[in-house]
């Protein structure tokens, strides 16, 4: 029953619900309908009608677009025509910013009129060219006012510009308008202004401008004596030039900054202070004005030549002279701002002030470029022009300056003249007064100017500021890097030419190379602070110079020994003696031998070191020593005739071969050296044991070998002993005794 209940009050509940959702379908039904039969209505009648209106509408209102179009090229056409006939109303009365606006106005309606798609008239090609016509007109009678305005009267010649022809230039500028023109302003501002509405002002203001700065702007800048001198007369200012006998070769930027301005300001007061368009009423001050226009056009090549002709000029060469620079700096802000009121110039700080500004490294660097340049010539001058220097020798070098307190103990001991015999190094221990000592000898004056040159350079890097001590102290590293590109190439043929400039250029390159293991340490206290790691040493420099030096000398003796073997090889091999002809070969040869030593110890007396001289010397003498020995020794046959003859062209030898060696031009000091040859000559006693081999008997030469250990077996092998015993006897039982002893 329980159940029953609840099912029952549900199904009364649901009942009405249900009810009213089908009342509801209904209703929709209903509604669904009437919209059809309202669509139906809608399409078969409205419609219609609205098909005709709309299509009246269109063509009405395509009826309107051409009848506007008309109008409003009827309009152009009227404006255009009006602004035309005002143009020559204007033109006539002088009104030229008149006129040239109604060019203007004409010459945009003619563009409205051409932009027009689909609508070509016949007209518009006749309106173009009389539009023309009249701009050039116009353009015609301006070009002849300014003309009048501006009168350039230049020197006839086309010569490039000179001192002569710029004395030729003027200048006239008008200065009184005409009575009717007062109405229109003055006439500068109505030319110029006009110019400007027909975008023709760049173009005249840049001939003008050019004119300018090739007739007065520059020759100002680049002749001294030139003096601008102004008159003015009743309707005319006249602007010309007067030569006066300058004092200096550059004048100064003051000088030359003070003619510029009153260039300009001539110009300013007569020509340029004109706005480019008419005041509009709201814009007061905001006008650009003739004289900016012109700066804009010249301004960047004039303040170039101001810097390259005037400013470089004035860079001082040493570091005293850079305080009283300020000056220069200060006139040039001055100058700026001068160009600046004139409203010439606009923006900060130009190129110019910037260049002026920055003397510091101007200096640096014009003294880097002097030093290389200066160095440079010195390289390329003569070699043979020579100083003698000794172990005493010294660079002359200025006290160096006291670097402060704290080291000054320190810089005493170095600011000493540099001795060459004699350094202290950091530890202060005394190494031999000859440990850094140079031997006595030549070389060039160049090359002594050359390091007297590194060393004021640095001592004025020590003097400079960080940058400039940086840059000078590379300055001297490439001067001595530039010495082995330059020297070797410039001077090659001469150094293989001529043995005494191979001599002396080995000297300079060892004089360059024993200054180099110092030159970085007097300076060390200033540079070091600066370089980093302290590598204010040319000491990795020495190697390359003492090869340099080296590799030219032994080029030297390398063709001297070529020539002594050449001499040697027209002696027939030292065979036949006794034939004549033979025997005066071979005496020919030995003397040109040594009459080609004897030259050379006269040209390398009193220029080589004495020690490298005996050498040289030794070793030339030894290649012809060691080339008769070897003739002789392998000669099959010698008579007792034919070793006599050798005999005496080796005592020839051995007479006058010492006599060569004359190291000192004192001849009673070259004995010492003479007496010394066997040290420098190898194969010396190796040809005097062959002399004694010459003259002996079996038993002699049996003797001079005694068992291997006497002097003859110092000097010759068993084989070689034994092929001269068999040349110079005949084959006897005595004979191959003798030869049985030697082994």
């Amino acid at each position: 029953g329980e159940v029953c209940n609840m099912i029952n009050k549900k199904y009364n509940e649901f009942l009405p619900s249900m009810q009213s959702a089908e009342d509801l379908v209904s209703q929709v039904d209903g509604l669904s309908r009437n919209i059809d039969l309202l669509k139906a209505g809608i399409e078969n009648e409205v419609q219609r009608d609205l098909n005709v209106a709309v299509a009246e509408f269109t063509e009405l209102k395509q009826q309107l677009e051409r009848d506007t179009l008309v109008l409003s090229i009827l309009k152009k056409l009227q404006e255009f025509d009006t602004a035309i006939k005002e143009y020559n109303t204007a033109l006539l009365e002088k009104k030229y910013v008149v006129a040239a606006q109604q060019l203007e106005k004409a010459r945009s309606s003619l563009k409205m009129l051409e932009s027009r798609k689909g609508f070509e008239l016949k007209i518009l090609k006749a309106l173009s060219t009389e539009l023309t016509v009249q701009t050039q007109n116009m353009l015609y009678h301006l070009g002849e006012e300014w003309q009048k305005l501006a009168i350039w009267k230049l020197p006839p010649s086309k010569e490039s510009s000179s001192l002569e022809s710029a004395m030729q230039s003027e200048l006239h500028l008008c200065t009184v308008p005409s009575k009717e023109e007062e109405i229109a302003g003055p006439p500068v501002a109505s030319v110029l202004q006009a110019f400007a509405v027909l975008g023709e002002l760049h173009t005249k203001l840049k001939i003008f401008g050019q004119l300018l700065l090739k007739y007065i702007l520059k020759p100002l800048i680049s002749y001294p004596s030139l003096q601008p001198f102004t008159e003015e007369q009743s309707e005319v200012f006249i602007l010309r030039f007067k030569s006066e006998e300058p004092n200096l070769d550059h004048s100064s930027p003051m000088e030359v900054f003070d003619k510029i301005k009153l260039i300009f300001e001539v110009l300013h007061k007569y020509l340029l202070n004109v706005p480019l368009e008419q005041p509009k009423e709201d814009e007061k001050d905001c006008r650009v004005t003739l004289a900016e226009l012109l700066g804009d056009m010249i301004w960047e090549e004039l303040s170039d030549c101001l810097i390259h002709n005037c400013l470089v000029n004035s860079i001082p060469t040493n570091s005293s002279k850079l305080e009283q620079y300020i000056e220069v700096i200060k006139s040039t802000e001055e100058f700026e701002k001068a160009l600046k009121n004139m409203q010439f110039l606009k923006g900060d700080t130009t190129d110019l002030l910037k260049y002026a500004r920055n003397v510091n490294s101007h200096f640096a660097n014009k003294k880097c470029q002097d030093v290389i340049v200066a160095a440079r010539n010195l390289m390329t001058s003569e070699i043979h022009n020579t100083v003698k220097i000794t172990p005493d020798s010294c660079v002359p070098l200025p006290r160096l300056p006291d670097p402060g307190a704290g080291d000054h103990l320190k810089m005493q001991q170095t600011s000493k003249l540099l001795h060459n015999d004699m350094v202290n190094l950091e530890n202060e221990t005394k190494l031999s007064q000859y440990t850094f000592s140079l031997p006595t000898c030549r070389i060039s004056s160049s090359v002594e100017k050359l390091m007297e040159l590194a060393y004021q350079t640095l001592l004025e890097a020590t003097a400079s500021t960080d940058q400039c001590c940086i840059q000078l102290f590379y300055s001297v590293r490439n001067i001595f890097q530039l010495f082995c590109d330059v020297v070797p190439t410039y001077h090659k043929e001469n150094l293989q030419k001529l043995p005494q400039l191979a001599a002396i250029h080995h000297n300079n390159c060892m004089y360059i190379a024993h200054h180099l293991l110092t030159l970085g340490h007097q300076f060390r206290y200033r540079l070091t602070n600066i370089l980093c790691d302290g590598a204010a040493t040319f000491v990795d420099l020495v190697p390359g110079f003492r090869r340099l030096g080296m590799e030219c000398f032994l080029a030297q003796m390398r063709v001297q020994k070529g020539e002594i073997l050449e001499r040697l090889s027209s002696a027939r091999n030292f065979s036949n003696m006794d034939d004549e002809e033979n025997y005066c070969a071979a005496n020919k040869a030995i003397r040109q031998v040594l009459h080609q030593l004897k030259r050379l110890g006269k040209v390398w007396q009193d220029v080589l070191p004495v020690n490298v001289y005996c050498k040289a010397m030794g070793t030339l003498l030894n290649t012809a020593l060691t080339e008769i020995v070897t003739r002789i020794a392998a000669l099959e046959d010698i008579s007792a005739e034919d070793a006599d003859r050798l005999y005496s062209l080796c005592r020839t030898m051995v007479e006058e071969g010492p006599q060569v060696f004359t190291p000192l031009p004192e001849e009673d000091k070259n004995k010492k050296y003479q007496e010394e040859v066997p040290v420098y000559v190898q194969k010396w006693m190796t040809f005097k044991e062959l002399m004694i081999i010459l003259q002996a008997n079996l038993q002699e030469i049996v003797d001079q070998w005694a068992d291997g250990k006497g002097p003859l077996a110092a000097e010759f092998s068993a084989a070689e002993v034994k092929s001269l015993i068999r040349a110079l006897f005949q084959n006897t039982e005595r004979r191959a005794a003798a030869l049985a002893k030697i082994k």
